[in-house]
């Protein structure tokens, strides 16, 4: 508050504290309301909301009420509460009757209490088809193929619209075949006398009263059986017994007996004779042969056969028999032949020539036809009476291929069958039935979309060409809003009308199944209906389809659709209306549809959103789910069409817990835990939490353990530190974004019961290459053992492993490489014997055995090589003294007799002169020559001079001497020739010595 005098106003005071004032029921109604449209059984309304100032209340109290009534007074008033809350602004009343007038108020309501009614608003429904028949149904039989029917005309108010006219249904009663119907126009007549009907037939009558929408049902069925009349021929007449001098006759009852009948007549007479002088007998009704004595041999003879009712004797049966014992099968019918000016569309004409009848008169023919390409042989007609050549074969298929042939009957039997006819195809006929109009729709102001179905293959009777779609305008009093449905009771005789008096657009193409109408007048009602046709003509007109136009949905879907991911469970949605031009009226609003993206039908959910608002926030969504979104925008008219679908994934969060939780392996220290994945993840599991503990304290501590798993793909641990006969608590919980909710379960730290005892007489026995575990079956429990375990506990560890899984049951030993076994470590090993109860206890350890020991030094790798390195390196020192030696020792046999200084030997070594490189290019023979000793030289060839040789006596004896003196030798060339290059080596070393020394 403030102060204010002549001087001005105070500051404001301090705010009060927060006051609200009272709820209370709202002030005033929703304005505008109106109706959109009506069905034969519903109105739709529309209102302007109420504006929020008005509530009176919160927003989630506040809601809308219509009341309905007749104007007629009849039924009692409904009241409904509009569901959607208080931004709904549509609604849909059900259950209405048809062609009735109805008064309409609506009004608000909150928690505290409804507000004011609005004003009055008058809406009828729409025409319907009658939903009652006529009452009163009398026949009388006039005749004995004239049936005269009444009744009395249709109640008000179960007419439902304008009464057109009337139809009588009839058919033989048990008949499988649809009624012949006979059509009455105008509501006041109600006679129809019904003729050419079957003699002494049973009739189930009905009659039906129909509007321009459709047939009401029919009336329930009076029976009624026309008068008697005398009766037609007996058939199937026969003579199966001839003798020289008697017949047998035998027939069947007429195929139309028009009565009750009373007795045969059969007369004969013979063929050659007066026409006059008949011999007759009479028999009962019961009866079906005579036998016929005291006839002449080898004469035709002329029978009749008649049937008798109350009414008089009927119809003749005529045949002719010869009285011979020579008789023969008849010949099959020749040359069956179909003039193509005589086929039709559903009969074609027949001709044949007849063969021989085997001197056995013929009796009648039975013709077979096959429709083309694959069907079978069937019997069309049994009994064409014996004198004809043509006949006419009808019940055909329109535009359908046959193949006929035919077979004669005598008294004999049956002839063969006869050759085929070519193939012959009927012609092309009317389609039987219109194409099924599914939908029509605005599409702008001045237009609408024809949607159907097109007519069954089996009713278009040859090719489709087209459709034709007949349009007229209604009488502004016909009908009230909008009817767009499809009806689906049928009424070709309204509709054959309605073609008449419309305009028509023709659709030349038989694939389309949809058409736009168009420059239509804005804010008149039109009444549709199809045809289908083809060379012949159309089809019968479809069911009439009434649309109002004028107002149109919008054309065109909401535009800059964006999905976005705002959290777990939520995504926001935002768009931009459609173009100005496509809204074809005022937008309403919006509907959003929306679904998971794997799982549309199940999950498919619908939210409106009214204008202004081009956002929506979705909510209470599956985490971590993607989903597909589209929009259509609406008016009065209708919904648009649908956007293309845009999706997005709402973020993750934590998961649930994992879907189950399992121990196996349990044992007094161990146990092995198993777990599955999250049946809702709700984003990328990266990992699981295991946590156990006791249930109890153990010695006063309670140790809580807690083990990170990471990855998803392992859900298993195996835990050993327990104590063994304590029980524990397991939680496992999994984590995408945060951990989960955990699922637990107990379990004891020892085998459970019924499992196996321990193994016993453990023993190892150790090898240089294994160990071998040896052990004694104990006690089996309370089932089967089913195997063994293995474990091992590393001296380095403390820890026992599983080292060995699930052995066969009848084992008692198992071998171990070494090579398994870490060097350095001793291990401790014990076996578990297993049932399907579970793990047993453990047999007790063993003593515990070191892993292999260290090799030996000349065992390992490097001690080959260096062995190897060592001896090569020897052999080498071996061959360097050898050659240095045998240097030596030819030296000292070439210098004796003279010292040669060791300057002198360097000279002449290199000297490069001719004598050098003689001595140099024989070496070895010089050396083999000069370094042996007399002793060790090898023994010579045999020789006839017996020559004694010496290294000494050759370098004496060629010491300055002459060369002539080795032409004294006898010896052979290949044996002289070793000493021959030895005493030439010793004299070049000579000259070479005497010619350094010279220079």
């Amino acid at each position: 508050m403030q102060q204010v005098n002549i001087v001005g106003s105070s500051p404001m005071s301090a705010p009060s504290r927060l006051i609200q004032t009272l709820q209370a029921a709202p002030d005033t109604h929703p304005s505008n309301l109106s109706l959109v449209s009506a069905t034969q059984t519903s109105l739709c309304f529309s209102w302007k909301p109420l504006p929020e100032s008005e509530y009176n209340s919160s927003p989630e109290t506040v809601g809308y009420r219509l009341r309905v009534w007749r104007t007629d007074g009849d039924g009692e008033d409904r009241t409904e509460d509009v569901k959607g809350g208080v931004r709904t602004t549509d609604t849909t009343i059900e259950g209405l009757c048809p062609w009735t007038h109805y008064q309409v108020q609506i009004q608000a309501f909150n928690s505290i209490g409804p507000g004011l009614w609005s004003q009055t608003v008058a809406a009828r429904t729409t025409e319907s088809a009658p939903s009652g028949s006529p009452a009163n149904l009398n026949a009388e039989a006039v005749s004995s193929s004239r049936i005269m029917l009444t009744w009395s005309s249709l109640p008000e108010t179960q007419r439902n619209g304008v009464i057109i006219g009337y139809k009588v249904l009839y058919q033989e009663n048990d008949s499988d075949g649809p009624p012949g119907v006979r059509v009455i126009e105008g509501d006041r007549n109600l006679t129809l006398l019904l003729g050419s009907l079957q003699k002494y037939t049973m009739y189930a009558l009905q009659v039906l009263a129909y509007t321009r929408i459709g047939d009401g049902p029919p009336s329930s069925p009076v029976l009624l059986r026309t008068k008697e009349d005398v009766p037609g021929p007996p058939v199937r007449m026969m003579f199966p017994e001839v003798r020289l001098t008697s017949v047998r006759v035998v027939w069947q009852p007429p195929a139309f007996p028009n009565g009750i009948i009373l007795g045969y007549q059969i007369s004969y007479r013979l063929h050659s004779r007066d026409a006059l002088r008949w011999t007759t007998v009479e028999v009962g009704s019961n009866a079906r042969q005579f036998t016929v004595t005291g006839l002449s041999s080898e004469h035709t003879y002329v029978f009749r056969l008649t049937a008798r009712t109350a009414v008089g004797w009927g119809e003749q049966q005529e045949a002719l028999v010869v009285t011979t014992e020579r008789r023969e099968r008849a010949q099959p019918p020749r040359k069956l032949s179909v003039p193509q000016d005589e086929v039709e569309a559903r009969r074609l004409r027949l001709y044949w020539v007849t063969g021989g009848s085997g001197s056995s008169p013929l009796r009648y023919f039975s013709l077979q036809l096959k429709e083309l390409p694959s069907g079978p042989w069937k019997t069309h007609t049994a009994d064409i009476p014996h004198n004809l050549t043509s006949w006419t074969v009808d019940r055909l298929k329109p535009f359908t291929s046959y193949k006929l042939r035919m077979l004669a009957t005598n008294d004999v039997g049956d002839s063969v069958l006869s050759k085929e006819t070519e193939a012959v195809t009927t012609l092309q006929d009317v389609p039987n039935e219109p194409p099924v109009i599914l939908s029509v729709k605005p599409t702008t102001t001045t237009s609408v979309m024809v949607q159907w179905k097109r007519p069954t293959e089996d009713s278009i009777n040859g090719v489709l060409t087209g459709y034709r779609l007949y349009y007229r305008e209604l009488p502004a009093n016909t009908s009230t809003g909008s009817d767009s449905g499809v009806h689906t009771t049928k009424n070709h005789t309204t509709s054959a009308f309605i073609t008449t008096k419309s305009t028509f657009k023709t659709v030349s193409s038989a694939s389309l199944t949809e058409f736009e109408l168009t420059q239509l007048k804005k804010f008149k009602h039109y009444q549709i209906v199809m045809t289908s046709y083809n060379i012949i003509g159309e089809s019968p007109p479809s069911v009439p389809v009434e649309v109002s136009v004028g107002e149109a949905a919008p054309s065109v879907a909401p535009q800059s659709i964006k999905v976005s991911a705002v959290s777990p469970s939520g995504l926001e949605v935002t768009w931009d209306m459609p173009p100005l031009e496509t809204q074809n009226g005022l937008i309403q609003g919006y509907k959003i549809h929306y679904w998971e993206r794997d799982n549309q039908n199940q999950t498919e959910k619908v939210k409106v959103i009214f204008v202004p608002d081009t956002h929506v926030h979705l909510t209470n969504l599956t985490s971590y789910t993607p989903y597909m979104v589209t929009l259509t925008a609406f008016n009065t008219a209708g919904d648009g069409p649908p956007s293309d679908p845009r999706g997005a994934r709402t973020l993750q969060s934590a998961p649930s817990q994992p879907s189950y939780l399992s121990f196996s392996e349990v044992m007094g220290g161990s146990v092995n835990v198993s777990w599955g994945a999250p049946l809702t993840p709700n984003g990328q599991v990266e990992g699981y939490r295991v946590i156990y503990q006791p249930t109890a304290p153990i010695q006063g501590v309670s140790k809580v353990v807690t083990v990170d798993v990471k990855g998803s793909w392992q859900r298993w641990l195996k835990v050993q530190d327990l104590i063994k006969g304590a029980t524990y608590m397991f939680g496992v919980q999994a984590l995408t974004v945060s951990y989960g909710p955990p699922i637990q379960a107990n379990i004891t730290a020892q085998p459970v019961k019924g499992s196996p005892g321990s193994p016993v007489e453990m023993s190892i026995t150790k090898t240089s290459s294994a160990l071998t575990i040896h052990w004694s079956e104990g006690d089996i429990g309370a089932a089967p053992v089913t195997g063994y375990v293995v474990e091992a506990r590393p001296s380095d560890e403390g820890v026992w492993h599983s080292f060995i899984r699930l052995l066969p049951p009848g084992s008692r030993s198992v071998s171990v490489p070494l090579e398994r076994l870490r060097s350095g470590v001793s291990y401790e090993f014990r076996v578990i014997a297993i049932n399907r109860y579970g793990y047993g206890h453990p047999s007790t350890p063993s003593v515990a055995l070191a892993a292999l020991s260290e090799r030996p030094f000349y065992e390992e790798w490097w001690f080959l090589l260096v062995m190897a390195l060592v001896g090569l390196i020897l052999i080498l020192v071996l061959v360097f003294t050898l050659l240095l030696h045998g240097h030596s020792t030819k030296y000292k046999a070439c210098s004796t007799g003279k010292h040669i200084t060791p300057g002198e030997e360097s000279v002449t070594l290199d000297n490069g002169g001719f004598t050098s490189l003689e001595l140099n290019s024989r070496t070895i023979n010089t050396k083999n020559s000069f370094l042996k000793k007399n002793g060790t030289r090898s023994p010579p060839r045999p020789s006839p001079g017996g020559l004694h040789y010496s290294d000494e006596d050759i370098c004496n004896n060629y010491n300055g001497a002459v060369l002539t003196e080795s032409t004294t030798l006898t010896e052979k060339p290949t044996e002289v020739s070793e000493s021959e290059v030895s005493v030439s080596s010793c004299l070049s070393l000579r000259m070479s010595f005497k010619m350094t020394k010279t220079n």
